[in-house]
């Protein structure tokens, strides 16, 4: 058996061991059980340490949705949920994921194993819910969409996303509409809104009637209406400024600001191209304003060169370092 041929069976062992350790109550005979399936092959120990490549993004998730993925992923009979597994599976099954797993989150993020709805790098992508809800994913954004029962909910994986909330006219009752976010949740009052899932925080931008922001702690919510921004993080949730960069530009396929900095500029024009865009610290906190379509990036980095005292060098395609001229 060669190194990366785990059977299948053993990937799906790996999962449900994943569940029983890190999200339910295990006892001292749940550990040893678990040592002694680990002990008993080879593939057994090769499948839980590819497995702790995912751990440590699942335990990073909300307790709710990381539990119901990996439990839904291993046990569903749904078509779009056995491709999902099968994904998954996949991962697993590959070599390469060991160590810092870079290769799974830089090629196939884990957020598009889990999502309903993905894109990729550069696209973007309209969806319209069973609620009438219009639902635009930015470049690089995974969601899950869960609209049965007495709620609606998406759960922000990865990215951006741009929501209209419909009539739910199916409904008898309008069922509240919440996104969930590894820093908490906002429910929708209304109402249209951007929201973006960075590393250390959720940020969203209320373009008509409120949102409600809620910590994962369930504290009081913090209101943020029409023209207003709101942050949840570590440290809680609070209205922030809007930024210099129009929250909602990029549905028209655009960053536009005013009195950008040019860092955050290209930290934005990255996120529409594989590999990287730096920027020296000299030129960092030059002033830009306008409207820079995310289609042709090159094309808007040179454009840049041509009314800026700044130089693009391209170590490589994927390498754009720019600095003064």
């Amino acid at each position: 058996m060669s190194e990366a041929a785990i059977p299948a069976s053993v990937v799906d062992e790996a999962i449900a061991w994943s569940v029983k350790l890190n999200f339910g109550s295990a006892d001292s005979d749940t550990y040893a059980a678990f040592e002694r399936w680990r002990r008993a092959a080879p593939a057994h120990e090769r499948a839980w340490t590819r497995m702790q490549t995912l751990n440590a993004d699942f335990t990073a998730m909300p307790r709710g949705v990381a539990l119901d993925t990996l439990t839904t992923v291993g046990t569903t009979r749904d078509t779009r949920q056995l491709r999902r597994r099968a994904m998954l599976k996949g991962l697993l099954l590959a070599g390469g994921l060991t160590g810092t797993g870079w290769a799974m989150r830089e090629h196939t993020p884990w957020q598009r194993v889990l999502a309903d709805a993905s894109t990729g790098v550069g696209e973007l992508d309209r969806l319209t819910l069973a609620d009438g809800t219009l639902l635009v994913l930015n470049t690089d954004s995974a969601v899950g969409i869960r609209m049965e029962g007495g709620e609606r909910m998406l759960v922000l994986y990865r990215g951006e996303i741009s929501i209209e909330t419909g009539a739910d006219a199916a409904s008898p009752v309008k069922r509240p509409f919440l996104v969930r976010t590894p820093f908490g949740t906002v429910q929708a009052l209304g109402t249209r809104f951007v929201m973006r899932l960075d590393d250390d925080c959720a940020r969203v931008s209320v373009q008509q009637d409120a949102v409600a922001l809620r910590t994962n702690d369930d504290v009081a919510p913090v209101i943020a209406e029409a023209g207003q921004a709101g942050r949840l993080d570590s440290r809680g949730v609070r209205l922030v400024s809007e930024p210099a960069i129009t929250a909602d530009a990029w549905l028209d396929g655009a960053i536009e600001g005013k009195n950008m900095r040019l860092a955050d500029l290209l930290t934005e024009l990255a996120r529409y191209r594989h590999g990287r865009i730096s920027c020296a610290p000299e030129v960092a906190n030059l002033a830009v304003s306008g409207t820079y379509h995310v289609k042709d990036t090159d094309r808007a980095l040179e454009f840049l060169a041509q009314t800026l005292p700044i130089r693009l060098r391209y170590w490589t395609r994927y390498w754009v370092a720019v600095g003064p001229a």
